[in-house]
């Protein structure tokens, strides 16, 4: 892992311990790599949360509306894109 790394201490059920491990275990990952399990899992979830939170605030919006608005926060970013 990089060097920019917290440490975290977290408690999960028996159950889950063993299902998680045995999971990765199947897959024939190693102990190190539950860490980066789960820092993949927690980004997933994060950014569920995020787009569910958006969808929660624009569902009263007509859908024609909502994708001319996609458009232009689109056409927006790619204008200030900066090259490569």
């Amino acid at each position: 892992m990089p060097d920019d790394t917290t440490r975290w201490t977290v408690s999960v059920s028996k159950d889950t311990d063993i299902a998680v491990r045995s999971f990765l275990a199947q897959r024939g990952m190693k102990k190190g790599d539950l860490s980066k399990f789960i820092e993949e899992a927690v980004k997933w979830r994060v950014l569920d949360q995020t787009v569910a939170e958006a969808r929660g605030k624009f569902a009263d919006l007509p859908s024609d509306e909502l994708e001319a608005l996609i458009g232009e926060a689109v056409a927006a970013a790619r204008k200030t894109k900066p090259a490569r």
